[in-house]
């Protein structure tokens, strides 16, 4: 993405998403177009709300022979983007050789982190071997930030870390979950992003997996969303006027709404779609046809953030990649599913067809299967409209496993009036 001229160079695009580099003669086919990569669950940070439970090293991750296997299948599979996540990517001893035998083999790098320890060392490091952009993630202003983390100076590190990226040459991008404790800070968040040169803000609601399920009272309300996009809209509607006046220098700062922010409001092509770029909107859940999660010990899914136990689409040491991706029905199910397995207010939803409810393990997290997603701006809407809204109730916990999740309940009551 990025060449020696830094974050100007618009000559390829500047976002992870996988919908964003799909081309005309993609349509017709499914392959694993962005890939997100969980190369070791090894981390320096506590956070309070991560899915994976990350902390320790699992006992039986792929070594480097293994790992530089699956990454050149991927190569031959039409990977256009490997995304490197953890724990944390970097604290893998062979960080730079496994991007640098994706980079080889043609395929983009990026990587995700909390920037704990991304040195100015490690980021020249990583560009020389092929990285050609960084997302740090930031979910709050300092205080909020450092209590979400678990650990105090996180916010100052994660700062940091972006100005050793872009020290380093690398395209900056910054991911926020967003939840009660963050909610109000959205705007500070967006005047801070710009202010340190970041290109791309990828926003998504916290979903109840990991930790975060350990934290009900964090997970917003469904009612709550409707302000929420309505904000991040404004956000973004204002950076396009503030670059328009400002002659269209440099990148636009891009909002871009994660799988789990919609669906089918006023905003849905403002935050899906790259400022100046093809307006898109969402077109239903990419997991397993053109996103692919992998695990550090080799488990692959259908996508990164799904829940193991339920979606384990099997492992790259019993079977190559190619045959996973092609015979797991695990993998498979978004390819293969209709609109038979909606329940709920998504079975009669106008958008059902285009839609099937949103983001599966946003919806499977929360009610225990797919199929009716609350989070959702027309429904909420709607609802609105028959002066009812919803609230979640949590009814099971977690077992406290990496990538676990409980039960919640969907309650109804009169939204108040004013």
């Amino acid at each position: 993405m990025a060449n020696d001229a830094g974050v100007n160079d618009t000559s390829r695009p500047t976002l992870p998403a996988p919908v964003r580099a799909l081309r005309a003669e993609d349509r017709d086919r499914v392959f694993p177009l962005y890939v997100v990569w969980e190369i070791t669950m090894k981390c320096d940070q506590p956070c309070q709300h991560c899915g994976s439970r990350s902390g320790r090293v699992r006992p039986d991750e792929l070594g480097t022979a293994e790992v530089l296997d699956v990454a050149r299948a991927l190569a031959r599979m039409g990977t256009r983007e490997v995304s490197l996540i953890g724990g944390e990517a970097y604290l893998r001893n062979d960080c730079a050789e496994i991007i640098r035998c994706l980079s080889e083999a043609g395929v983009r790098v990026s990587m995700q982190t909390g920037g704990r320890a991304f040195t100015l060392e490690r980021a020249r490091a990583f560009r020389e071997a092929g990285l050609e952009s960084l997302g740090v993630s930031i979910d709050g202003l300092a205080r909020t930030h450092d209590k979400l983390r678990g650990n105090l100076g996180s916010h100052g590190a994660a700062l940091r870390a972006l100005r050793n990226a872009r020290e380093a040459g690398l395209v900056l991008s910054t991911n926020t979950q967003i939840n009660k404790l963050n909610a109000p800070e959205l705007e500070g968040l967006a005047d801070l992003f710009q202010r340190e040169g970041v290109v791309a803000w990828q926003v998504q609601l916290t979903g109840p997996l990991g930790r975060a399920a350990d934290h009900p009272e964090w997970i917003v309300d469904p009612w709550q969303v409707v302000d929420i996009i309505d904000r991040l809209a404004a956000i973004q509607l204002k950076a396009v006027a503030d670059y328009e006046a400002g002659g269209r220098k440099g990148v636009p700062f891009n909002v871009f709404g994660n799988n789990n922010i919609g669906y089918f409001g006023p905003h849905e092509t403002t935050l899906r779609s790259r400022p100046y770029g093809k307006e898109t909107h969402w077109r239903g859940c990419n997991a397993g046809i053109y996103l692919l999660g992998i695990e550090s010990d080799g488990t692959v899914k259908a996508c990164p953030t799904l829940p193991t136990d339920p979606y384990n689409g099997g492992n790259v040491r019993d079977m190559s990649l190619e045959d996973l991706w092609e015979r797991s029905e695990l993998l498979r199910f978004s390819r293969d599913r209709t609109v038979d397995e909606l329940w709920g207010f998504c079975k009669t939803c106008h958008y059902a067809e285009v839609c099937k409810a949103g983001c599966s393990w946003t919806t499977h997290t929360t009610l225990g299967r797919r199929g009716n997603n609350p989070f959702c701006y027309h429904r909420v809407v709607q609802l609105r409209r028959k002066g009812v809204r919803e609230r979640l109730v949590p009814v099971e916990r977690a077992p406290g496993k990496p990538f676990d999740f409980g039960r919640f309940e969907i309650v109804e009551e009169a939204w108040p009036t004013e």
